[in-house]
């Protein structure tokens, strides 16, 4: 029999997130696609679109594998009927997958606690705050933990299906079906190498000339002592402050700075990688491909290589 995967679209379903899947399955034989629905038809988030989803919650006993693709009233639990599907769902054995803030619902019905898991960098501080028994990986583009598995925005999701078909029927399926999709079939890195920007919102004010000055000049050497020096504070109560305003120590602020900075330079000219440690603050050639490893899960040049690649498409089409 065709492996049985069942899309459930919830009321305001994202419309690229709920494609994804239904493109990537849809078409495949090995397969048998249903999308299903609580109420129908299930209005699209972003409004002006509506789906007619083809079955209701009674597709999810027979599926193998249930997906549930981001929505965007993530605020709002799913229904009790959901979340008592998808509980019944994995306890008889299926594999549950999310696509962006499709980790939320998993979340509600409590398949996650306990267990690692990954959604949009945008909602990952919500994500943690609601429910901090789910280990968060904010930087995964997805996270396989056996029989659940989630993603992180949009496009992630295709990373993941391809991660299904890899997982059930082997490399060469998922090279070929990345082949039809035009997407890489596995790519490098985590998604914190899209995420805006590393360095953490202030949530106060009184260490914020402080941290202007730090970004005027970031590659000037500093310490936590020279920094608290300048603000007239102990070091003990600088570090108390700042990581109240913050969220982070001021090194942890500092290194995220620097690598923005970074990021602008690759991204924006054609600095050597070799010379942006001297720019940034960041330390030698061998210091900067660490952070970026170990931050961004890509190297400079990789980096480089897809947002400049990115930005000169996006020209090219205007």
């Amino acid at each position: 029999m065709n492996h049985r995967v069942t899309v459930l679209a919830l009321p305001g379903v994202l419309a690229l997130d709920v494609g994804i899947p239904v493109q990537v399955f849809g078409s495949d034989p090995n397969y048998e696609l249903t999308v299903c629905a609580d109420r129908r038809p299930v209005p699209v988030g972003g409004g002006g679109l509506t789906i007619a989803a083809g079955a209701g919650l009674e597709a999810l006993p027979g599926a193998k594998t249930v997906i549930v693709p981001g929505y965007d009233d993530v605020g709002t639990p799913p229904a009790a009927e959901v979340l008592d599907a998808l509980r019944a769902a994995h306890a008889r054995g299926a594999r549950i997958v999310s696509i962006c803030t499709g980790a939320f619902a998993l979340a509600e019905a409590g398949l996650l606690d306990g267990r690692p898991a990954t959604t949009h960098w945008r909602f990952t501080a919500e994500f943690r705050s609601r429910f901090p028994r789910v280990r968060v990986l904010p930087n995964q583009l997805y996270v396989d933990d056996g029989d659940i598995l989630t993603s992180a925005g949009v496009t992630a999701g295709i990373d993941l299906c391809l991660h299904l078909i890899r997982t059930d029927r082997g490399a060469a399926a998922a090279n070929a079906k990345a082949r039809l999709l035009v997407a890489p079939p596995h790519r490098t890195g985590g998604q914190a190498q899209y995420i805006e920007r590393l360095r953490p919102e202030a949530t106060g004010d009184r260490l914020g000339p402080l941290r202007e000055w730090l970004l005027a000049d970031l590659a000037r050497e500093v310490d936590v002592d020279t920094l608290a020096a300048r603000v007239h504070l102990s070091r003990r109560t600088f570090l108390r402050r700042f990581r109240e305003e913050t969220g982070t120590s001021p090194m942890a602020w500092l290194t995220a700075a620097r690598l923005d900075r970074a990021r602008e330079l690759l991204e924006t000219t054609d600095l050597p990688v070799e010379h942006l440690g001297r720019h940034t603050g960041l330390g030698s050639t061998a210091t900067v491909r660490a952070a970026f490893h170990r931050h961004l899960g890509t190297s400079p040049r990789d980096y480089r290589a897809l947002f400049r690649a990115s930005q000169t498409e996006t020209a090219a089409a205007f």
